[in-house]
């Protein structure tokens, strides 16, 4: 049976396109009231509400105050539990996404003469604390630290404050704290969830109040930062991951349908959408999907999520195949065709987070060791902004000096507009120094 079946984008029902294009929508309504409660025992409570949760999560007590800081002979001892070969994979990834987000530093400084005697320019500055999440329990994500970290790193944050969850037994899993061992972090919290969003935005007793709460995490991580965004800097609200791809009859369709199945493994709520200008490619890569999906052992959420939100369309030409792409503005766009050059594509695209282009160039090599981050923007949010970067930890602020001989030329036009918007005060401070100059 195919999970699949294509369609030509001219038959596409405007209920399936709209379903295609909408995906998975990021809705709180169903936790927000118990979120808000959470919020508000953090900030009242502080430590006492992140112990007193874990003890009635898992049952039995978990943490006390004294260990809601990981302690620095934890992070020795996770070596001994993470192999070397692993280790070896974080070292050569840190070193690519180092490199990657030192090229995007700006100039730290620049300034230019505008008109004679009037200097103005920009200086960047880091942000002073941070306040990372890193998911966790269950399961362990030490390349989004390298993803998050290295970015603050490189933009020179002086404080980097790590929060991640705890497991059954009160440890946090050792291969998170090996990457950010490597890393220089020690400053880390074992709390999840929103308790950890809203104890870096207030601050406890334990936890530090930060500027920016940046990194992904489950519908209550979401949640509880769509609710703080106005108590505390946030980077963007991240949905289930989502991949679309553009290909023609040059593709090979057992690493298409492998990259689209790769992405609908991540959650149920996936999205993973084909748009081709081959009719054989789009059967092919669909009857790949079924023999892949078949003997995964995540068929069910793959299942779950192409059923929901996959599709194979194929259009007529790659202009309407570009068009679609942008209308969706995906977390991740492949780019497999003939006949184009990367300064083609690249023009082309207009919304997407992250880019990647030809067949060699799959997206989980952007999750892990290329440099580039995979810290991305879903449910079209790539319309307004690209993923994480440099530029989330750092501040720019203007500056001007003006000389004598530059404040006697622009004050008048200043004064001009000054009195035209009724703001008096504002033309006698620039006329005060005009006339005592004057004298």
């Amino acid at each position: 049976m195919e999970l699949l079946r294509p369609v030509r984008l001219r038959n596409l029902s405007s209920k399936d396109k709209e379903r295609i294009l909408r995906r998975a929508s990021i809705d709180i309504s169903g936790i927000e009231t118990k979120v808000k409660d959470i919020i508000r025992r953090v900030k009242e409570i502080g430590d006492d509400e992140i112990v007193d949760f874990y003890e009635r999560f898992f049952g039995r007590p978990v943490l006390d105050k004294k260990n809601i800081r990981v302690y620095s002979e934890e992070f020795e001892k996770a070596y001994e539990s993470v192999p070397e070969e692993l280790i070896d994979s974080l070292k050569y990834a840190k070193k690519n996404i180092e490199e990657f987000h030192k090229r995007q530093l700006p100039p730290e400084v620049w300034f230019f003469e505008v008109t004679e005697g009037v200097f103005v320019g920009q200086i960047w500055k880091p942000l002073e604390t941070i306040g990372i999440y890193i998911p966790g329990g269950r399961a362990a994500y030490p390349s989004t630290v390298l993803m998050t970290v290295i970015p603050a790193k490189v933009a020179g944050v002086p404080r980097i404050v790590v929060c991640t969850p705890p497991r059954s037994d009160g440890t946090v899993h050792p291969a998170i704290l090996v990457a950010l061992d490597i890393l220089g972090v020690r400053e880390v919290y074992r709390v999840g969830g929103a308790h950890a969003i809203a104890a870096m935005a207030f601050g406890t007793q334990t936890i530090p109040k930060v500027d920016k709460i940046v990194g992904p995490g489950n519908i209550w991580v979401t949640a509880a930062k769509k609710l703080l965004r106005n108590e505390v800097e946030i980077d963007f609200i991240a949905g289930p991951s989502e991949i679309l791809i553009i290909a023609d009859d040059s593709a090979n369709p057992q690493y298409i349908a492998a990259d689209m199945v790769a992405q609908a493994e991540h959650d149920p709520s996936a999205a993973a959408v084909l748009i081709t200008t081959s009719s054989t490619l789009a059967r092919r890569v669909s009857e790949e999907i079924t023999r892949l999906v078949e003997k995964s052992p995540r068929r069910s959420i793959i299942e779950e999520a192409l059923r929901r939100y996959g599709a194979i369309i194929i259009v007529d030409n790659l202009d309407e195949a570009f068009d679609f792409a942008n209308e969706y503005a995906p977390e991740h766009i492949e780019i497999v065709v003939q006949g184009l050059t990367m300064a083609e594509i690249l023009r082309k695209i207009r919304n997407a987070g992250s880019i990647f282009i030809g067949s060699y160039t799959p997206v989980a090599l952007g999750d892990y060791v290329i440099g580039s981050n995979h810290v991305l923007p879903t449910s079209m949010i790539a319309k307004r902004r690209g993923g994480l970067s440099v530029f989330d930890f750092i501040k720019i602020i203007d500056f001007q000096y003006v000389t004598l001989k530059g404040f006697r030329k622009a004050c008048e036009q200043a004064m001009i507009l000054a009195e035209a918007e009724g703001l008096f005060e504002h033309k006698n401070s620039l006329k005060i120094r005009l006339e005592r100059e004057e004298l």
